[in-house]
């Protein structure tokens, strides 16, 4: 997943203004507490980040 992929779907399920707000505030367990830009800046693969956001979320199975 490239990371304009992993932004899009960020922005289809959080709104295109809240989605970047959330990534920088929003600490998620299975990123060890960190938050999604935190995670990425660290060199967290897109679809890992991705993946920690739809369990997260709580997203259906079929939108991983």
């Amino acid at each position: 997943m490239k990371h304009s992929e992993f932004w899009l779907r960020m922005e289809e399920h959080l709104g295109v203004s809240y989605a970047r707000v959330w990534a920088d505030t929003q600490a998620i367990a299975a990123l060890q507490s960190r938050t999604v830009h935190e995670a990425l800046s660290a060199g967290e693969l897109p679809k890992t980040v991705w993946r920690a956001v739809h369990d997260h979320l709580g997203l259906p199975a079929r939108e991983r």
